[in-house]
């Protein structure tokens, strides 16, 4: 699952990182986490970080599945990476929609598979041309069909989802490609109108206003140009989570998203932050996304549903992660900086 561009925020930019050593001891709250828990999601993905050691302590971590706090204790440093932009945790989640297979009365908004050209041809067609012209109609290229508009364009800002469907169960759906035009987000566009203030923008404050003004909420939407076209994943079970960006299940509550060029994907990430959905929690980085920009940057995946997704939409708090390494490699990235 991709964390991609949240409604309301624009990307950030980031400056050169300066790494500092901590000890557990500074971590708040450290000692009272389920250390259980992150090793369980560790677990989920270590095996496919690259590096001898990460290797080794992959292996380790299978040894010490009765002593998890030791095991980070004794294998891993705490780093605090940062590049001197502030701190940001925002939260995204797995959409459960209705639809159906087919079109009916009722389900007539598509989800599409991602058609060939727009593999070549970047950027392709806008997400207006898209839905008003002929570009998609009789190529088959129908995923599946769900029952409000509003709902399929949040899908797309997140990525992925689930589909319960008419007559009984439900498709997985993943990201599998855009059409190339930049993300604008609508949340800014309606500040920038006037019609909100920057701390009254939420996902559902969105979708309100968007029900409310269906003729200025569908230009709205426009304003997006960029479209998310999706895939059928059919390898997850329902039980468990939608794919990040590891291919490999995340996990409420224990999975965060963040930018790959700071952070190791696969690491533990301490995470300590208050706000709606107060955090002292060992995370894992196993997902990325396009607004997930900077050392201290990271998209909190809270669940999948309704419920999930009104946490997620009012998630914007600072605080601070700090990485777990490798021991050597913590003083490695320390000596970088010499």
């Amino acid at each position: 699952m991709l964390a991609l561009l949240p409604w309301w925020a624009a990307p950030a930019h980031s400056g050169e990182p300066v790494n500092r050593l901590l000890e557990f001891s500074e971590l708040d709250g450290w000692a009272e986490d389920d250390h259980a828990a992150a090793l369980d999601a560790f677990l989920n993905t270590c095996g496919d970080i690259n590096g001898s050691d990460w290797t080794s302590l992959c292996s380790l971590a299978r040894a010490h599945q009765d002593a998890p706090r030791t095991f980070f204790e004794l294998f891993f440093r705490p780093v605090m990476i940062e590049d001197g932009n502030d701190p940001l945790f925002t939260g995204y989640f797995e959409p459960e929609l209705d639809g159906s297979r087919v079109p009916t009365g009722r389900y007539r908004y598509p989800l599409y598979r991602m058609p060939s050209e727009a593999k070549q041809i970047s950027p392709w067609a806008t997400r207006r041309q898209i839905e008003e012209g002929d570009f998609m109609r009789g190529r088959g290229l129908e995923l599946v069909y769900v029952d409000d508009p509003v709902e399929a364009f949040f899908l797309q800002v997140q990525g992925s989802g689930r589909v319960k469907l008419r007559g009984g169960g439900a498709m997985r759906v993943g990201y599998a490609g855009h059409n190339g035009h930049e993300y604008r987000s609508i949340g800014q566009e309606l500040v920038a109108r006037g019609v909100f203030n920057q701390h009254q923008v939420s996902a559902q404050v969105i979708r309100e206003w968007v029900r409310r003004n269906p003729a200025e909420g569908r230009e709205l939407l426009w304003h997006n140009p960029s479209f998310v076209f999706f895939r059928e994943v059919s390898q997850v079970p329902a039980h468990m989570g939608p794919l990040g960006a590891m291919n490999r299940s995340i996990t409420a509550g224990r999975s965060i998203a963040v930018d790959p060029a700071y952070v190791t994907l696969g690491a533990p990430v301490w995470v300590e932050k208050d706000g709606h959905m107060p955090l002292r929690r060992l995370m894992i980085a196993q997902d990325t996304g396009s607004a997930i920009k900077g050392a201290q940057r990271a998209d909190i995946f809270v669940g999948t549903g309704d419920k999930a997704g009104e946490i997620a939409g009012t998630m914007k708090d600072n605080g601070r992660m700090v990485v777990l390494m490798p021991i050597q490699r913590a003083y490695a990235s320390l000596a970088e900086e010499l």
